[in-house]
């Protein structure tokens, strides 16, 4: 069984058991978080979606950590204005378990 949520202005595909990296979320490791966000639940050739939010779907999930991604640069330069800007970034992101998945 799969579900597509939309949590953090993505969509992500899930299965029960997969671990998976969302945008951040306020909760503690071990807390349980619920996706009311539910778009399609789909087991085999039986799919349900919902127009755009499947009515009564819910994917619940286990915080496992909290963490930041790599170190991405940021460049803004323009030629022959004696204009550069350098930065950096580390995207923070919450690794999720999914323990069940209901229509």
């Amino acid at each position: 069984m799969y579900a597509v949520i939309a949590t953090g202005g993505k969509q992500y595909r899930v299965t029960k058991d997969e671990v998976l990296r969302v945008e951040k979320l306020d909760a503690e490791p071990g807390a349980t978080v619920e996706f009311g966000d539910v778009l399609l639940v789909g087991k085999g050739a039986d799919v349900k979606m919902g127009t755009p939010l499947l009515k009564g779907g819910k994917v619940v999930a286990t915080v496992v950590r909290h963490g930041r991604g790599a170190k991405i640069s940021v460049v803004k330069f323009k030629r022959r204005a004696h204009y550069l800007r350098q930065k950096t970034h580390r995207q923070a992101f919450t690794e999720v378990k999914v323990t069940d998945i209901s229509a």
